[in-house]
């Protein structure tokens, strides 16, 4: 794409290093986008094209002389939605007609900024620089109209894809205008205005996926549907126990079966997350390569992983919990006295296993190693991180690394890893062709980069008014050894590291709070909405079990637990302040809209309440339940009440990730389990690792939002941690029997 470039100006309300800039499109069309600085080169802007590397556009935005506006989504697109709902951010703001918007996915470009979709960042990272980057872009259309028909500016308005003349009632739509806008300075700062949100046309509407035919009529989107001239098809066989390397293997014996190019070993590195030993092998098509594997045998050495079991885990859980916590998280007031003051003393352990993330389209990924570039096309959350895995691990220079992003079918985390990359590129080195690596399912449960499995082990004390006086939580989790400043280190997976400020720890005045890591093979990564999926689960199940202790309803007793104060501090150098008032105002809320309190279930019916405070996101839920005398669950209801900021983007996309959340968080309350012997992953496809079926699905999910005068924040994790707690405590009203091991079809819910 040739592009022109004319110097950049400051766009006020962006980082310090971001620019826009606009230039013409082929001659005939405007080109606006956002510019990504490096630190340090400030002394090159204003420099012509080509003598910089920060300097190549990112032109999220084309307007050609046809009308057609093309806006560019740079963060992955793995089902949450961001490829539409971003691009309407610009939209609204552009005063364009959605119908004449096209889309278009971008490639990893540093000129970009961050691209990685994780943490339900990619709304708050993005949101304000896009509203100012679409009124920029107006702002130049509506100054193009002006000096065409020779007006002043303040006589023309743009709306609906074009710029009106408001006097004498003209109108020039988006591409007539497009080539003069792009030969006009970028306007000053202070001449661009915002809408204001009351006037808002796009957003807060129900948008349909710009996607979603593509996706039910089978077009090529995903990194699965990657087609290119010559391409050889892949597969790479990991020891079955993790870290295992490669003693031998019959490669000769495989390169002779029909259809197979090459076989050959790649000895791979030390790090669990990166590039792990195998067998490759390269064929004329998946079929072929997937054939070959049946018929390979490798002799492994399977290292000292293979002593790791979920039993042997178990045992020295209880063990350690007999002990002080190893990690002194947070110690407030005076725990020992407290309890030893109680009127009433509640004690539990909860725990939860390994899970896997399971998403429905396996790692795969095409890599070309051709004229000295390394190019991939891979359905990756992280695209940064793979180049950056993909330069270490091969000693490929970055810059010679090309990375195209493909629709992702699920992640939930794991593709923020990118192992299954590092095997594309690694087999490319030794084929002179493009080469597709697709994971067979199992390849996918079983080398997967787990959410931690863990044991909490809780006391709680209460006055003789009800009142919660100490908590005492001795959290035994897991961790890889790995080297840290020349140090061997116990380092937890992800999700599996309590904060110090987790809730109720700043809300105790005697508080406990403590940590111990269990040294495992196990490799681990982060998992929707890591920590927070199984932390609510464990902190608002025993809230509940301290309520019904002490005699109060369960919503009074967290409404009393939360307190009157608003806003509540964080501690530690990576504490987060906690804003009471969103959570006391959607807590409430929830109650009001379940009818809390109000209904009379007869027995084996019941109402579970909950909520949590996970990446920016305010949660209340309510989840109703009945439990046949059987002890079949259904969950009947659930009403979700969320707080995410002061603008809902894509109402329809919004609803899809809350009601998605609970879904997911359903399916993993009630199946989701990975039983680990000799250092393995036992379950290999869902026929032993289960999802939800419709049959098991809520028939009714309330999702309901309110606004907040705070920052817009991302919902593809906030509404999930609520879930499985909410179902828990509505099994316990209506059997009168807690669950505290998760996954549920471990549990015996039957009742007399």
């Amino acid at each position: 794409m040739n592009q022109h470039h004319t110097n950049p100006a400051p766009a006020t309300g962006s980082h310090r290093r971001d620019f826009l800039r606009q230039s013409v499109l082929g001659g005939s069309g405007l080109l606006l986008g956002l510019y990504l600085q490096p630190a340090g080169a400030a002394e090159l802007v204003g420099k012509p094209a080509g003598q910089d590397a920060a300097f190549k556009p990112n032109a999220f935005i084309r307007i050609g002389s046809d009308g057609v506006v093309t806006l560019i989504s740079k963060q992955p697109e793995i089902g949450q939605g961001i490829k539409t709902s971003l691009p309407m951010v610009i939209a609204e703001e552009l005063e364009v007609d959605w119908k004449d918007v096209r889309i278009v996915q971008g490639d990893l470009d540093p000129a970009y900024g961050g691209q990685s979709a994780g943490g339900s960042t990619s709304t708050p990272n993005n949101y304000n620089n896009f509203l100012r980057l679409g009124a920029t872009a107006r702002t130049l259309l509506v100054q193009a109209a002006a000096q065409t028909w020779k007006v002043p500016v303040a006589e023309c308005v743009a709306a609906h894809s074009a710029v009106q003349h408001l006097p004498t009632k003209r109108s020039l739509g988006y591409g007539a205008l497009a080539a003069t806008a792009a030969t006009l300075p970028l306007p000053a700062p202070e001449s661009v205005h915002l809408k204001e949100p009351k006037n808002y046309t796009l957003l807060g509407q129900r948008v349909g996926g710009v996607d979603n035919l593509a996706v039910v009529t089978g077009k090529p989107l995903f990194g699965m549907d990657v087609r290119l001239p010559g391409m050889l098809y892949a597969v790479f066989d990991k020891c079955p126990a993790f870290g295992g390397k490669v003693i031998s293997a019959n490669l000769d014996a495989i390169k002779a079966l029909p259809g197979v190019r090459d076989a050959f070993v790649i000895d791979g590195t030390a790090n669990l997350n990166g590039l792990m030993p195998g067998v490759a092998i390269v064929a004329d098509s998946t079929w072929a390569a997937f054939s070959a594997r049946r018929q390979l045998k490798v002799n492994w050495d399977e290292g000292a992983v293979v002593k790791e079991s979920w039993d042997g885990f178990v045992a020295q859980a209880q063990a350690l919990s007999k002990q002080p916590g190893s990690v002194p998280l947070r110690r407030d007031g005076d725990p020992a006295a407290a309890f030893a003051a109680a009127s009433k003393t509640v004690q539990a352990q909860y725990s939860y296993p390994f899970i896997s993330h399971a998403s429905i389209e396996p790692q795969n990924c095409t890599a070309w190693w051709h004229d000295g570039v390394m190019e991939l096309w891979a359905p990756t959350q992280n695209p940064a991180a793979g180049q950056n895995l993909v330069a270490s691990t091969l000693a490929i220079p970055k810059e010679k690394i090309t990375l195209h992003i493909t629709r992702s079918g699920g992640g939930f985390g794991r593709r923020l890893s990118s192992d299954y990359i590092v095997e594309a590129a690694a087999i490319a080195r030794r084929v002179k062709a493009p080469v597709k690596l697709t994971w067979s399912r199992e390849d996918d449960l079983r080398h997967d980069h787990y959410r931690a499995g863990g044991f909490h082990f809780l006391r709680g004390a209460l006055d003789a008014k009800g009142q919660l006086t100490a908590w005492h939580n001795h959290f035994v989790t897991f961790a890889n050894r790995v080297q840290r400043d020349g140090q061997s280190v116990l380092q937890p997976g992800s999700g599996a590291s309590l904060s110090g400020d987790e809730f109720p720890g700043r809300w105790v005045a005697n508080c406990l709070l403590e940590q111990t890591p269990m040294e495992c093979g196990i490799p681990m990564g982060p998992w929707r909405a890591p920590g927070s999926n199984v932390f609510a689960w464990v902190f608002h199940s025993f809230i509940d079990e301290l309520a019904h202790a002490a005699g109060r309803d369960p919503v009074a007793f967290r409404l009393a637990l939360l307190g009157d104060k608003d806003i509540q501090p964080g501690s530690g150098e990576r504490g987060q302040p906690y804003n009471v008032a969103r959570m006391r105002r959607v807590l409430t809320e929830v109650a009001a809209k379940s009818d809390w309190g109000k209904k009379k279930f007869p027995r084996g019916q019941g109402q579970g309440v909950a909520f949590h405070f996970s990446h920016r996101g305010y949660v209340a839920e309510v989840a109703e339940v009945t439990v046949s005398r059987a002890g079949e669950l259904k969950v009947d209801r659930v009403v979700v009440v969320t707080d995410i900021g002061s603008q809902i983007v894509n109402l329809s996309g919004a609803e899809n990730q809350v009601q998605g959340s609970v879904i997911d968080g359903l399916s993993t309350l009630m199946y989701a389990e990975l039983d680990i012997q000799r250092g393995r992953v036992v379950q290999g496809n869902f026929n032993q690792y289960p999802l939800l079926r419709f049959a098991d699905a809520p028939p009714r999910i309330d999702v309901h939002f309110v606004k907040s005068d705070q920052p817009v924040t991302g919902l593809g994790e906030p509404a999930l941690p609520p879930l499985a707690p909410a179902v828990c405590n509505a099994i316990f009203a209506a059997t009168g029997k807690r669950v505290r091991q998760l996954p549920l079809s471990r549990a015996d819910l039957s009742w007399i």
